[in-house]
């Protein structure tokens, strides 16, 4: 031990002697002037470099540092704090210490020449130093905080790195300088490096981003704007010598304090207007980068944003070779816009879906090698679109009996059908916009004579694909207005899920059938197309549930309407005549107090779920379930049957089961997964239909309607092959099913369900 502080001791004296001789050495060859610049520097350097570096490198960098002060005009007006802090220093961050100073001062003094002023001369160096060492932006640089000869030996620097040469090329001409940074931007996209001179203020420049305009110039400058003063990780730094207990966030050395800094954030961020009554209109910016392959160089090709429409909604230029990675066009964008993004390079064009874009900004990597020619088919599709839409009010789709529209009659390959779901649903969304959002922002449909009301909570941020939707159905029944309109006020406070609009409805009637006449499946349909349509609900979420009288209605609407649904619970209802055979892919919740003995709703819920435990052991994996009947607790359950709400939440809908067993309810449905009947004529209740898709084979049996249609998508066969139909084991069709747009199209207005939509049909 005493060994060790002897050589601790022998270190610690000889990096005293190098400094306590360097600042002698100044003050003989640069006066005071000079020694008070040495001891600032050796005040304020960082312990490494007190241990490292010689008394010679010091001096060496002083003495070029004074002679550039007395040589240029600039420079003998900078303030001898501005001097000391941003022209003296031989270092920016932490790189290696090179003596950098005599070769950039050899170099910059002929380029700037000329110049009459310190703004004049940064701008001269930003724009032709970087050629004349051959430096530009790669990623594939040795390290982010390299000294510039590693730079120039390399060719290669990300910001941080070129932001390093131009500060030290300004400082070895007496031009102050500094490096600017952020940890990271507010959007979280990346950090960035710039550069700041003095010239009687502070000013900016991207390094080798030279902008002929001038300075306080940037691509950099709408995030800046962002910036959080008080937030560590999104504030703005430049760096400093002079120590105030301010570091510079260094991204490669995040836990490090060897580089002073100031806070300059409020220099850059936007002020944000107080008291101002004006809303702020949300915008959604894009931006948008090229490569050649995954993780390649980035390519220059002219972008524009297309809506389903065809219509232009922006455009711009993408970005490569030595401009920043993170300078890119960002195109602004109504928050949910959606379409495709066509790129243009060498007069080839290829294309890209995006969105729904959220509010803010975000970032689309494109690779051009993965990108699709635009489709013929397609482009006739949007021409016949644009044309139709002009006259439309209603529905797009031709009237029967009129002459074939060969746009929407062209077979489609399963790339176009999808695309073509995606144009065609974009349309319908539009017209249901259109014609409906008044009914839902005052929450009232009008229904043959009937009116539904609701009452609506939000919960939780909306996640990606849209929120989920909650239908919770009131007690009552058989009672007056009064009696039902208590439940219905109940009823919005009975649940809260954690994610999701989640709407309490008023029956329209006060009968003690009140929520499974055959006025509520239309406006129920009518309710989750317009919160799909126009609030971007995720129609593959969304749950139905009810309690006492809704709890009946639950036991009748699930089996009716399970294609439209992702799961249901019944609490505390009573099933009537309701069959549970077509829940075969409805996930489906029983809860039931003990002791609720009227009506006989304890047994009968215990027995319908022995019947759901038997048709899900003659089935695996369908008729999925679950049943609580909690003992000793009567109609009221104590909000126990709250437990439903985490396990719907658990279940997407499936919209293309393999097997569908429909069997029609007391109110008859012309639709039922991938089965359609285009007229209700003969069709009963209780009339009971098992469909299943194996493959290329579709097998139907049991009570079959005439004029039966299969509604077809790639999800359920492939549509690239031919197909065989079987009804009662004989064949009744074999062959190829093509895609096209008109089927997509009426499926669409039959009910605007794009995840349910078939780009094929067969009428059998």
């Amino acid at each position: 031990m005493r060994f060790l502080s002897l050589l601790l001791c022998v270190a610690w004296t000889a990096a005293a002697a190098a400094t306590d001789d360097f600042i002698a050495s100044a003050l003989t060859r640069l006066g005071e002037p000079g020694a008070r610049a040495a001891r600032f520097l050796v005040d304020n350097m960082p312990p490494a470099d007190r241990d490292s570096l010689s008394s010679a490198f010091l001096l060496e960098n002083l003495e070029l540092a004074f002679r550039a002060r007395t040589e240029f005009p600039w420079a003998r007006v900078v303030p001898e704090d501005v001097f000391l802090n941003d022209v003296v220093p031989y270092a920016v961050f932490d790189e290696p210490r090179d003596p950098w100073r005599a070769d950039l001062y050899a170099r910059c003094r002929e380029l700037i020449k000329d110049a009459h002023s310190a703004t004049e001369a940064a701008q001269i160096l930003n724009r032709d130093l970087f050629k004349l060492v051959n430096v530009h932006y790669n990623t594939g640089r040795k390290r982010p905080n390299q000294s510039p000869s590693e730079s120039i030996a390399l060719g290669k620097a990300t910001c941080t790195g070129l932001s390093v040469i131009l500060v030290d090329a300004c400082r070895s001409v007496g031009i102050p300088a500094r490096a600017v940074g952020t940890f990271v931007w507010m959007n979280e996209r990346g950090n960035h490096t710039w550069t700041e001179i003095w010239d009687g203020d502070w000013h900016f420049t991207g390094a080798d981003e030279y902008d002929a305009a001038g300075l306080d110039r940037g691509w950099f400058v709408g995030d800046a704007g962002q910036a959080k003063e008080n937030d560590r990780r999104h504030a703005i730094f430049a760096t400093s010598w002079k120590r105030d207990g301010v570091y510079f966030p260094m991204v490669w050395a995040k836990d490090s304090q060897a580089v002073a800094a100031v806070n300059v954030t409020a220099r850059y961020a936007k002020e944000t207007p107080s008291g101002s009554s004006e809303a702020v209109t949300p915008i959604s910016s894009l931006g948008i980068r090229l490569l050649e392959k995954p993780h390649g160089t980035r390519l220059v090709a002219k972008v524009r944003a297309i809506d389903p429409s065809g219509k232009v909604l922006a455009e711009g230029e993408t970005k490569a070779g030595r401009a920043d990675l993170n300078d890119m066009p960002r195109l602004v964008l109504p928050p949910e816009s959606r379409g495709w993004l066509r790129f243009t390079m060498d007069q080839v064009t290829r294309e890209i879906p995006f969105g729904p874009l959220p509010v803010g900004e975000s970032t689309l990597d494109a690779v051009w090698s993965e990108l699709t020619a635009p489709s013929t088919n397609i482009a006739r599709l949007e021409q016949w679109l644009h044309t139709a839409s002009l006259m439309c009010t209603v529905k797009f789709s031709p009237d029967p009996g009129s002459a074939p529209v060969p746009a929407l009659q062209a077979p489609l390959s399963r790339a176009e059908a999808d695309r073509a779901v995606q144009v065609l649903s974009w349309h319908r969304r539009q017209l249901i916009v259109q014609a409906r959002k008044t009914e839902l922002d005052s929450k009232v449909i009008e229904w043959q004579g009937k009116t539904l009301r609701w009452m609506v909570r939000t919960y939780g941020e909306v996640p990606a694909g849209g929120h989920s939707l909650w239908i919770s159905m009131h007690g009552g029944g058989n009672a007056p207005a009064g009696v039902n309109n208590q439940q219905w006020t109940n009823q919005i406070g009975l649940y809260q899920p954690p994610e999701g609009i989640y709407v309490a409805p008023r029956a329209p009637t006060d009968t003690w059938n009140l929520w499974h006449e055959s006025h509520i499946d239309p406006m129920f349909s009518r309710l989750i197309e317009d919160y799909v349509a126009i609030q971007g609900v995720n129609p593959d979420k969304v749950y139905l549930m009810g309690y006492s009288a809704g709890g009946d209605g639950v036991w009748q609407l699930a089996p009716r309407m399970a294609d439209q649904l992702a799961a249901a619970s019944m609490m505390a209802g009573h099933p009537n005549n309701a069959s549970l055979e077509s829940l075969r892919n409805l996930p489906f919740a029983i809860f039931m107090g003990g002791d609720d003995a009227a009506y006989h709703r304890n047994t009968i819920a215990a027995e319908r779920g022995a019947e759901l435990d038997r048709l899900a052991a003659a089935d695996p994996g369908a008729y999925i379930h679950q049943v609580h009947i909690y003992p000793g607790l009567g109609h009221w359950m104590n909000r126990k049957d709250a437990e439903s709400i985490p396990w719907m939440a658990g279940f997407q809908r499936q919209p293309w089961p393999k097997k569908v067993v429909w069997k029609q309810g007391d109110t008859l449905h012309h639709r039922f997964y991938w089965l359609e009947v285009e007229s209700l004529e003969g069709v009963k209740p209780g009339q009971k239909m098992i469909a299943s898709a194996d493959q290329q084979t579709i097998q139907i049996e049991g009570e079959v309607p005439a004029g039966l249609k299969l509604r077809l998508s790639d999800q359920l066969v492939n549509l690239d092959h031919p197909i065989q139909v079987l009804v009662h084991g004989k064949t009744v069709y074999s062959g190829k099913v093509q895609r096209n747009a008109d089927s997509i199209l009426r499926s669409l207005e039959d009910r605007a369900d794009a995840p349910a939509t078939s780009t094929a049909s067969l009428q059998l």
